[in-house]
């Protein structure tokens, strides 16, 4: 189960659990995961199928078209947020490079062996790594996890688990996707990490969340 406890989705009477009849927002009305920093839920907002960049609209909670892919480039992974996060202060510190963070809740790649093909759904991911993206000045991390369970990455624990091709595809659809020719980029990737540093990240992003929503 992954609505919040704000929900009452596990109230129960008479034996019969209760309805909800309001769906909670993906950002805020959802747990952050079963064993953070660790063991995470991730919203998908975008799957390796889509030419379209969709994101949560931060007021309803629900998809909206941000734009259109300008670039060929398709994703490579599963694209998402983890609930319940925020890139503040303690983000942007562990990012050098960067004047401050994003202000968006923290971005997180999920490799799948198995297709999915449809975004607007909540998976369960082990984070192995991640890539200190730093874009226009802000902090902007993308940590890679793999599909907990997944029969083919499942036991992945560290992004050195992971075959070296999939980690530049992630960089180098992060590093173009916002292109535009005969204009500068504006984003960078300044290191791959592992888990132990994407850990860090997810517990300062948790923490930024609770200063600024709690």
């Amino acid at each position: 189960m992954v609505a919040s406890k704000g929900s009452n989705s596990t109230d129960k009477t008479d034996n019969h659990p209760t309805v909800n009849h309001f769906r909670p927002h993906p950002w805020h009305g959802l747990e952050v995961g079963s064993a953070p920093p660790e063991i995470l839920n991730v919203f998908i907002e975008i799957t390796p199928f889509d030419l379209v960049k969709y994101e949560v609209d931060k007021v309803s909670g629900y998809l909206h078209v941000d734009r259109p892919q300008r670039s060929s480039s398709q994703p490579p992974a599963l694209y998402g947020f983890v609930p319940q996060t925020y890139c503040g202060n303690r983000v942007h510190k562990l990012s050098p490079k960067s004047i401050r963070g994003d202000g968006d809740p923290l971005d997180m790649c999920v490799l799948s062996e198995r297709e999915i093909n449809h975004s607007e759904v909540i998976v369960h991911a082990r984070v192995v790594g991640g890539l200190q993206m730093v874009d226009n000045g802000e902090a902007d991390d993308k940590i890679i996890g793999v599909l907990e369970n997944d029969l083919i990455w499942g036991e992945a624990r560290d992004v050195t688990d992971l075959p070296h091709v999939l980690v530049e595809r992630l960089e180098h659809y992060f590093l173009t996707y916002k292109l535009v020719p005969g204009q500068p980029a504006k984003a960078s990737i300044e290191r791959v990490y592992g888990q132990k540093h994407a850990l860090r990240v997810v517990t300062a992003s948790l923490a930024d969340y609770k200063e600024k929503f709690e």
